[in-house]
């Protein structure tokens, strides 16, 4: 799935928040949208989500433009391809582990819908396994955003729309979330990344900078190298 914003701006009561934006995200790569506080990142990454429409210019999926979507469009997309990290982790603290993988329950809520293998498959791979009973109140925040992580694992999301998902997380787990992110990348999923973090920034493939006269894109060989000596 390719992702794409064409001259994307934002207007938010009458301050121009999004000006112009000009990026092309495609299957397999990680890309860090990053600036200032302000500067629309998350403004930015809400328009590419489909949560948010621009003023002006266009969000592209896959070559289609989505500015006429309709809702039931919006929510299709949503539910058959996009997933979403959220800073506030997205979790539904009173539901168990399992229930916010995989979002379903059976008869009479007595027990978690789905497909059991590929939950697992997603716990172990988030390092929850075993834990799918739990309910999500007593996990620590960073295997909440570890367990948002794992939604988009289970329903297989071909585009990952991520909100500093490492903000509020220890070095451990600031290692562990970006490392997922990045084997989500590896199997051909579009992730997009609205950050601070140095780490996830260096990780990614395309850097876009917001919050300049003109938003740029680098690619990391475009970037300045490290001196290491």
């Amino acid at each position: 799935m390719n992702i794409a914003a064409d001259n994307v701006t934002v207007v938010i009561d009458g301050k121009e928040v999004v000006h112009r934006a000009c990026l092309d995200c495609s299957p397999g790569t990680m890309t860090a949208l990053v600036g200032p506080s302000g500067s629309g990142k998350t403004t930015l990454l809400h328009c590419l989500g489909l949560l948010q429409l621009p003023t002006s210019g266009r969000v592209l999926v896959d070559g289609k433009d989505t500015t006429g979507w309709k809702q039931r469009h919006r929510r299709l997309f949503w539910k058959e391809h996009g997933a979403f990290v959220l800073q506030d982790y997205g979790v539904i603290e009173e539901e168990s582990v399992a229930f916010n993988v995989t979002m379903k329950s059976g008869a009479f809520g007595s027990r978690v819908a789905g497909d059991h293998k590929r939950l697992k498959a997603a716990l172990e791979k988030t390092g929850l396994g075993g834990r799918d009973g739990e309910l999500a109140s007593r996990l620590s925040g960073g295997e909440k955003q570890r367990l948002s992580i794992a939604r988009a694992l289970y329903k297989n999301a071909r585009a990952v729309f991520v909100d500093e998902p490492t903000a509020s997380l220890d070095a451990g787990n600031r290692s562990k979330v970006i490392e997922l992110l990045a084997s989500l990348a590896r199997q051909g999923c579009v992730v997009l990344v609205a950050t601070h973090d140095a780490e996830m920034m260096d990780t990614c493939d395309v850097q876009y900078s917001l919050g300049q006269d003109a938003a740029t894109a680098e690619a990391p060989e475009d970037r300045p190298q490290k001196d290491d000596s």
